[in-house]
Formats: C-alpha cells, sequence, structure tokens
C-alpha cells in the first residue's frame, strides 16, 4: 500500500468513525496514576471488570502511589480480583510502583519527563507494548498510536495491514501517515474500540451497518 493511500484511508476511516460517534472522552480516568493502573488491569480482560476493580481500590482507599505501595500484594491481589489474573497483576503492579520508587522516587512527574519513556516502561516486569504506550498516551499525554486487538482486527479486515503484521509494522503505520497529535491519536484509538465492540466484532460482524462498511 502506497503513503498517500494510506494517508487517505486513515484519515477517511477517521472521519466516518467521528462522525458516527462523535467525541469518546477516553481514558475514563482522574489522575495519572489511575490511568496506570488501569493499563496494567485491562490486559487480557474487558473494561467493565477494570472498573469493577478501580471501585475497589476506591473504596479502599488505595489509588494513589503512597497508599498502593504500603498495601501488601494480598490485599491488593483481593481488590483487583474483578480484573481477573489478580494475583499476576497485583504482582506488576508492585513492580512498577517499587521501579517508580526505586528509580524516581515514587513520582510520576519525574518518570514522565523522561526523554526515553518508552524504554524506561518497558524494562519493568509485566509492562508490554500496549500497556506502555497507553501509560505514554493517556498518562503522559505524548502522541504515540496504541496498538490493540480492536485495531488490528479494523486493519487487516480493511486491507491495511496483513494477519501477521507485527506491532511495530501496525503502529509504524499511524505515526508514518498521520500528524503526532496526542489528542487525534487519543480520539482515534478510542473510536477503533467503539466501532469494534459495536460493528466489527470478532464473530458475526455487522458489516452492512458499520460505518467503516463502505470500506471493505
Amino acid at each position: 500500500m502506497g503513503k498517500q493511500t494510506a494517508k487517505k484511508d486513515l484519515k477517511r476511516f477517521y472521519d466516518h468513525l467521528y462522525k458516527a460517534f462523535g467525541a469518546q472522552a477516553w481514558w475514563p480516568a482522574k489522575t495519572r496514576f489511575e490511568v496506570v493502573v488501569g493499563a496494567i488491569l485491562t490486559q487480557n480482560t474487558n473494561w467493565t471488570n477494570v472498573e469493577k476493580a478501580i471501585k475497589n481500590l476506591k473504596a479502599e482507599g488505595a489509588l494513589t502511589i503512597k497508599a498502593m505501595h504500603a498495601l501488601s500484594e494480598d490485599r491488593l491481589a483481593t481488590l483487583i480480583r474483578p480484573s481477573g489474573y489478580f494475583n499476576v497483576k497485583a504482582r506488576r503492579l508492585k513492580a512498577f510502583l517499587s521501579w517508580l520508587h526505586e528509580s524516581y522516587s515514587g513520582s510520576l512527574d519525574r518518570l514522565f519527563k523522561v526523554a526515553e519513556l518508552r524504554e524506561e516502561l518497558l524494562s519493568v516486569n509485566g509492562i508490554g507494548p500496549e500497556t506502555a504506550d497507553s501509560i505514554i498516551l493517556y498518562g503522559a499525554k505524548r502522541p504515540v498510536f496504541v496498538i490493540d486487538a480492536y485495531t488490528k482486527r479494523i486493519l487487516t479486515r480493511h486491507g491495511l495491514a496483513s494477519d501477521d503484521a507485527s506491532y511495530a509494522e501496525m503502529q509504524k503505520l499511524f505515526m508514518d501517515n498521520m500528524a503526532h497529535d496526542e489528542k487525534v491519536f487519543n480520539e482515534y484509538h478510542a473510536l477503533i474500540v467503539r466501532v469494534s465492540k459495536e460493528y466489527c466484532k470478532s464473530k458475526n460482524p455487522l458489516c452492512s451497518e458499520c460505518p467503516l462498511g463502505d470500506y471493505l
């Protein structure tokens, strides 16, 4: 696919999705630390389950860096149980907090000012590209495009990426063909999630009703 074709298709997709759904106001978090926690908790589960875990953390008064760092791993696992894989995720959250305290004195302000933020996040056990990029885009508010299963589904079904395309290749498609605008990347990713959940489903997609149906 040529560069101009990719640029045209990506803009056209965005325009049609925005017209169909409007602004998504994503990520639904009141603090940057809540974004970090949500990005880790949403691994291998849906957002409804994450919301239940977040609600438990808020009720416990544990949704701050200081409070969660002081919490035992067992208690944290109990609180985030609704998110699934709760023991693994509790270890990952505690690993991130320990690293944040050791490397940045427990300060997200200091972390988010680092030039090589992505490399730093990827060095933490349990944080992969999608989680790191979610933290960078929605927490640090830097322009990086997040690739997830929904994005891959849209790209492959519409011929913008091959079935075996890597995370980096799919991300490069957006980074090379769109202006690096944090707000647009934020909105675009949220719109892709919305259309995937409602129309471009993994099974029995509603192509004839989908805002992107004309482009199959």
